[in-house]
């Protein structure tokens, strides 16, 4: 038998049947506005990004979905480009098509659930791309036929060139199947270039890690995700609501927050303007200086300096 993984503090995602009942009879309730979807870019960088070697950029392509060029290098964060999750429609297109993309040199997982993780997605990157993963999910891409994958756990520092790779903790959950609940792990990956740190959370709630990856790493931009809150007695424990992720924005002591994780799936009731409205306000409430929250339309490109 497969190990179980934890969180933190054995923190645990522990819903019943009669939780997600009452969570639906709850949705039921709720009239959602869905006809007001998160804006896409009117200037996509495709000839910018094939054509970068030296720069480093960041590109929302959606949910938590990016493609991060750091060391000459293109790197996806979960890329999921599919039409539908589950029984729902896709709100949002991806900011850039998988055939608009460069090809790949590495891709990062979060954890397992669909919407991070979609085999259907990664096949079709273009490149030979090395696969980072959670420990225990490596079995899993060697049956769809992937080999170069590499496991970690919670704190190991890998290096790919001159990029060093981290994998840090998260408090979260994952299920594929009937028979696999917590059979690997979750968590975030730091990049490192000596110029630039990238964190990318992957999908959490706070949680008191987030007091030890800012001691441990001097973090310039942090990938935070914003949405599927609600109802937050049902997801606190593995989603973070706007309020809590700028908390631990703060407690990181990152330079840059960019919110993901919102506007393009319905995984819970909240709505990506509801998100993005709470995060504003909480923002403005806290006066944070405006230009270290940098919210992105999907397909947009941020290019930094060094």
């Amino acid at each position: 038998m497969r190990g179980r993984y934890r969180n933190l503090d054995q923190v645990d995602h522990n819903k019943t049947i009669l939780d997600i009942l009452k969570w639906m009879r709850e949705r039921r309730k709720k009239a959602k506005d869905l006809s007001n979807p998160i804006p896409h870019t009117e200037k996509k960088m495709k000839e910018q990004i094939h054509l970068n070697k030296t720069k480093t950029s960041y590109t929302w392509i959606g949910h938590s979905t990016f493609l991060l060029q750091m060391n000459g290098l293109n790197i996806m964060t979960d890329p999921v480009f599919g039409k539908r999750m589950g029984f729902q429609k896709r709100l949002t297109e991806p900011g850039l098509e998988i055939h608009e993309l460069p090809e790949i040199d590495i891709v990062v997982i979060s954890h397992g659930h669909y919407d991070h993780l979609e085999f259907p997605s990664l096949k079709m990157l273009k490149g030979d791309p090395t696969f980072y993963v959670p420990v225990g999910l490596k079995p899993l891409f060697q049956k769809q036929g992937f080999y170069k994958v590499i496991e970690a756990h919670w704190w190991d520092r890998l290096q790919y060139d001159s990029l060093g790779i981290s994998f840090v903790p998260a408090q979260h959950w994952t299920r594929r199947n009937l028979f696999d609940m917590n059979t690997s792990h979750w968590g975030g990956w730091v990049f490192e270039t000596g110029q630039q740190t990238f964190y990318f959370v992957g999908d959490t709630g706070y949680f008191r890690g987030f007091q030890e990856i800012g001691l441990r790493f001097d973090i310039d931009t942090v990938f935070m995700p914003v949405g599927a809150y609600e109802p937050e007695w049902f997801m606190d424990i593995s989603h973070i609501n706007p309020e809590d992720a700028i908390k631990a924005f703060l407690e990181l002591g990152a330079k840059t927050f960019v919110p993901m994780h919102y506007g393009a799936y319905r995984l819970a009731d909240d709505t990506g303007p509801e998100a993005l409205h709470r995060l504003y306000n909480e923002w403005k409430r806290l006066n944070l200086p405006e230009e270290k929250l940098k919210v992105l339309r999907i397909g947009e490109t941020c290019w930094l300096k060094g």
